[in-house]
């Protein structure tokens, strides 16, 4: 009878468990801390995130930069001009030729002309246009800022799912292993007991066997695919060449080590941590920022101005005189205060408007991150609990079939136990096997979520912990 309670072991494993190991020359052992660090450091997608980022510093720091010279260009111009034709009986010095009313401009005798201009204007009072327009800025960067975490959010915990997802392949390929064992032992010994004649062994216990490894060879190729698809996903997301597998380093499959506390506690991390809020609250202030930016336009706005302008014309004589002045050549310089009011004021009142409605809408999206934060924690909290409860039921379940299994076993072996217990018990162990594994991975991913919906997991990452 043991080659039928083999074939019957073999028969009740799930397609789940039935994988081979796939063999590479280059190996990658990595622990998950090193693996989640390691996608935050390659993954385009948070690359592409923290380009934005990079943008709005790069904005902020033009905002600043106008608080000073706010328009400082300078111009030039390069043409010819005409020379002078100056009469044989001309009697008047060079700097008096404007007294001379016979003096002209020679065009058939042109020159070089070259003109450069200057000009300076520096805000001295805006009533907040640039301090509001340099606050919005900054706070733009603490918008970008969040959404480059958000992305880090999201990227960790695939990355770590992933990982998960390649541990829980590993546990079931040993029981692969020990299953494949098994199938060879039991045709060794259906083969043996034909040609010794035995008579509670037939052919059809043979045929039992070759059918059941028909089974067992196909669902192990479609086990291998699956198991290659999970390391393929793994090294795609870290960005790995084909030639490199990633092995966890790990491990056997466990539960992390991980302390639940009140849910209480988790709201006021998320109210704190979670990027959406921080988001929405830096473009909050951005908003109130551009408010105040386009009521400045109801105020005059003082400025001083500069402006000078050097002409040369070569052949050109300057002529002091305060009330001649020559277009080919001079040079000029004015500086002052000045006012500047936009009297257009229903268009400004439509502006403030427009900046109030963006304002408060944000002031709503920010009302709305906070409810649907605290949902998302609370729904993860529970998952947890959830997924705890799961895996301390599989593990005593586990622990009492281990104990069901071994009487069996010893009942059977003194002739006093029941065939079909045993393959009772041999099928529950090895399935509530599985169902273990497949909670630790459920209660992993649940305490990876719950971080996430926290949003401690990227920070936590960067300072070297997975969990706190």
């Amino acid at each position: 009878m043991r080659p039928l309670l083999l074939c019957a072991w073999l028969l009740t494993l799930g397609p789940g468990l039935l994988e081979a190991r796939a063999q590479s020359a280059d190996t990658l052992r990595l622990t998950l801390l090193q693996t989640l660090q390691r996608a935050l450091e390659v993954s385009p997608d948070l690359q592409a995130v923290e380009a934005r980022q990079d943008f709005a510093e790069a904005r902020y720091d033009q905002a600043r930069a106008s608080r000073f010279l706010t328009q400082f260009q300078l111009q030039t111009a390069h043409a010819v001009g005409p020379g002078l034709k100056i009469p044989e009986n001309n009697t008047f010095s060079t700097e008096a030729l404007y007294l001379n009313p016979e003096v002209r401009n020679d065009w058939r005798n042109v020159r070089p002309f070259n003109q450069l201009e200057i000009q300076l204007i520096q805000p001295l009072w805006t009533w907040g246009e640039l301090s509001g327009q340099i606050r919005a800025a900054r706070y733009g960067t603490e918008v970008e800022a969040a959404g480059t975490r958000q992305k880090a959010l999201e990227v960790a915990a695939r990355t770590g799912e992933l990982y998960f997802s390649l541990q829980l392949t590993e546990a079931l390929l040993r029981l692969a292993r020990e299953t494949g064992e098994i199938l060879d032992r039991a045709k060794e010994e259906v083969n043996r007991l034909l040609q010794e004649g035995d008579p509670t062994v037939d052919d059809a216990d043979l045929f039992q066997l070759r059918i059941t490894e028909q089974e067992y060879l196909q669902r192990v190729v479609e086990a291998e695919e699956r198991h290659r698809i999970a390391r393929s996903a793994l090294a795609r997301q870290l960005l790995l060449p084909d030639s490199v597998v990633i092995d966890p380093a790990e491990g056997p499959l466990a539960p992390l080590s991980f302390t639940l506390q009140p849910l209480e506690t988790y709201l006021e991390l998320a109210e704190a941590n979670r990027p959406e809020i921080q988001q929405a609250r830096a473009g909050l202030a951005a908003r109130e920022a551009l408010v105040d930016v386009a009521r400045s336009d109801y105020y005059p706005k003082l400025f001083l101005g500069i402006s000078g302008r050097w002409t040369y014309t070569a052949g050109r004589y300057r002529q002091p005189n305060p009330y001649i002045s020559d277009p080919y050549l001079g040079e000029s310089l004015r500086a002052g205060l000045g006012f500047r009011l936009n009297l257009n004021f229903g268009q400004t009142r439509a502006r403030v408007e427009q900046a109030r409605a963006q304002r408060n809408e944000v002031a709503y999206q920010l009302e709305a991150a906070r409810q649907l934060v605290r949902f998302e924690v609370e729904e993860a909290y529970r998952n947890v609990r959830i997924a705890q409860a799961a895996l301390e039921a599989r593990d005593r379940a586990l622990t009492i079939s281990k104990e069901w299994l071994r009487t069996e076993q010893i009942n059977f072996d003194l002739d006093l136990g029941d065939t079909e217990n045993l393959v009772r018990a041999v099928r529950e162990n090895l399935e509530l096997q599985a169902r273990y594994y497949e909670a630790v991975y459920n209660y992993n991913r649940a305490v990876l979520r719950l971080q996430r919906a926290v949003g401690v997991l990227d920070l936590n990452v960067r300072r070297g912990t997975l969990v706190e």
